[in-house]
C-alpha cells in the first residue's frame, strides 16, 4: 500500500471519536460563539460582516492554488451579491465563477450534492476552458491519471497520485453518496463529516483543475447543512491559507495512511476552532461599529462627515494609517483643507472623534483606543 485508497477497506474512512472529543467540543464551542456573535448584529451589520469574510475566503481559497484575484472585483461582485451600496467595477469571468461556486455551496445547502453539481462548481472556475495556457476537460470527471508534482522537469517529485481515472465515476458515486445520506442520519459531528468530505474528495481527485476549490466549497456545503443556513462565517479557507504548508503536510499524511483518519481529523477540527477564533474578530468589529452609530445616532452630521467616520470605521482597528488629517478629509470628500479643518474640529466637539498630536503631526481618531492607527515608535509621525 502506497496511498490511502490503496488501503484495504477503502473508502470505510474511521476515526476514534473518544480521543476526538475535547477537540470537538472546543470547535463547537468556538463555533457557537461566533454564531452567536453573528446571529445577534442587525442587518446593518451583519451583511457588512459577511460580505468581508466572504472576501477574504475568495480570495485566500484562490491564493492557496497561487491564484491572485482582484480584491476591488471581489469586494464589488459580494456587495451586489449582498445588496450592498459601493462602487460597482468590472469583474472577470472566473472571478464570478467561484462566487457563483461559494454561493451555491452556501446558499443552497438543502440541495443534494450530485455529480451535475460539482462538474458545474468546476466549471464555473474555468469559463474559457483553459487552466493558465493547458486547455482542461471543464464540467466533467477526469479521464486520465493524476499526480500531484513539484521540481524542474525531468526530476519531478510526486507527492501524491491520485485514483486511476477509470475508477473516478465509481468513487465519486460512493463519496456522493455517502454525503447525501449521512448530511441526513446525523452519524458524524458535523464538523467531522465536513472534515471527511474534503479528504475524501481531494483523495479521489476526481478533475483535471479545480479539486482544491471544489473541495472547499464541499467543506462550506457541509457547515451550511450543519447549520442548516447559508452560514459561512467560519473563515476556514483564510486559516488554510495562512497554514498553507501545514494544510498541504496533513493531507500528504492522511492520504499516505490507512482508513483510520483521525490524525487528519485532530489537525482540521483544531483548524476549524483557529479560524472560528479569527473570524470572530471581524464580527466583534461589526458590533462596535453598531454601537458606535448608535450612541451617535441623533448628530447631526454633514454628508462629508458621515463618508469620514465611515471610512475609519471600515479600515478596522488601527487600520487607517497615519489618521485622518485635514488633507485626507479634503481629498476624500472633495472639499477645501479650510472646510475640512472645521468639520473635523466639529465631530471632535461632538465627541465622535478625538484630536491627536499637534502642528503637522495632527490626526483624528475614533474615541475607542484600539480602532486608533499606532504610529511605529521608530518613526515620526507625519500627517499627509
Amino acid at each position: 500500500m502506497r496511498w490511502l485508497w490503496q488501503a484495504p477497506n477503502w473508502p470505510e474512512l474511521r476515526y476514534d471519536a473518544a480521543s476526538l472529543s475535547r477537540v470537538v467540543a472546543a470547535a463547537r464551542q468556538a463555533q457557537g460563539h461566533l454564531r452567536g456573535k453573528t446571529e445577534a448584529l442587525d442587518s446593518l451589520g451583519q451583511l457588512p460582516a459577511e460580505s468581508q469574510v466572504w472576501t477574504e475566503e475568495a480570495l485566500a481559497t484562490a491564493a492557496i492554488e497561487g491564484e491572485a484575484l482582484d480584491p476591488v472585483a471581489v469586494r464589488s461582485s459580494i456587495a451586489r451579491r449582498l445588496g450592498l451600496a459601493g462602487p460597482r467595477v468590472a469583474v472577470p469571468r472566473a472571478v464570478e465563477g467561484l462566487l457563483d461556486l461559494m454561493q451555491d455551496a452556501a446558499h443552497n445547502w438543502n440541495a443534494a450534492l450530485t455529480k451535475e453539481r460539482l462538474c458545474r462548481w468546476q466549471a464555473a472556475l474555468f469559463p474559457t476552458g483553459r487552466s493558465g495556457l493547458t486547455r482542461i476537460a471543464v464540467g466533467a470527471y477526469r479521464r486520465g491519471e493524476m499526480q500531484i508534482v513539484s521540481g524542474p522537469l525531468g526530476h519531478e517529485t510526486v507527492h501524491y497520485e491520485a485514483v486511476p481515472g477509470a475508477a473516478v465515476n465509481a468513487e465519486m458515486r460512493a463519496l456522493i453518496h455517502w454525503f447525501n445520506t449521512t448530511g441526513k442520519s446525523g452519524e458524524h459531528d458535523g464538523v467531522v463529516r465536513a472534515g471527511l468530505a474534503h479528504l475524501w474528495l481531494e483523495t479521489v481527485h476526481p478533475f483535471e483543475d479545480g479539486n482544491g476549490r471544489v473541495g472547499r466549497a464541499l467543506i462550506d456545503l457541509a457547515l451550511a447543512q450543519d447549520a442548516r443556513a447559508h452560514w459561512r462565517m467560519h473563515g476556514l479557507a483564510q486559516r488554510l491559507m495562512k497554514d498553507r504548508e501545514a494544510y498541504y503536510e496533513a493531507l500528504n499524511q492522511a492520504q499516505r495512511g490507512g482508513v483510520d483518519v483521525t490524525g487528519w481529523l485532530r489537525w482540521f477540527l483544531r483548524t476549524f476552532e483557529s479560524a472560528c477564533k479569527d473570524s470572530l474578530v471581524i464580527v466583534d468589529e461589526a458590533v462596535e461599529r453598531g454601537q458606535y452609530w448608535a450612541k451617535f445616532h441623533a448628530a447631526d452630521l454633514s454628508g462629508n462627515q458621515r463618508k469620514a467616520v465611515a471610512k475609519l470605521l471600515d479600515a478596522g482597528k488601527g487600520g487607517f494609517e497615519g489618521g485622518m488629517t485635514p488633507r485626507k478629509f479634503a481629498s476624500l470628500t472633495h472639499t477645501s483643507a479650510a472646510t475640512a479643518t472645521r468639520e473635523l474640529s466639529d465631530l471632535v466637539s461632538k465627541g465622535m472623534l478625538v484630536r491627536m498630536g499637534a502642528g503637522r503631526s495632527t490626526r483624528y481618531e475614533l474615541p475607542m483606543p484600539d480602532w486608533q492607527w499606532k504610529p511605529a515608535q521608530d518613526a515620526p509621525e507625519t500627517a499627509t
